[in-house]
């Protein structure tokens, strides 16, 4: 039986929620703070919100557009197919 799809959060709260939407450790979350990533901070607690953390990233590795940090709720293989569809579209456009 299929997984139910879960609503994206809104605000990550706290290193090991960010950290596990990076797909990194605690460690290097943290210290990507210090180098810039957009979070917030309530008194004691950490709280990041996923479409600034997708679009810091994409913005530090030189990307024109901001990257798409995938979650559990996408239908990933579907977008790897449609990927591929225009790739292979744009390969025969340039043969001709």
């Amino acid at each position: 039986m299929p997984k139910a799809k879960s609503k994206p959060k809104s605000q990550l709260k706290g290193w090991t929620e960010i950290a596990e939407f990076l797909g990194q450790t605690v460690s290097v979350a943290q210290r990507w703070q210090n180098e810039g990533m957009p979070v917030n901070r309530e008194g004691r607690f950490v709280y990041a919100s996923p479409a600034a953390l997708t679009a810091w990233v994409g913005t530090e590795h030189g990307q024109k557009e901001p990257i798409h940090i995938a979650s559990e709720a996408e239908d990933l293989l579907g977008d790897l197919k449609q990927g591929l569809a225009y790739v292979r579209k744009q390969k025969k456009v340039r043969r001709s």
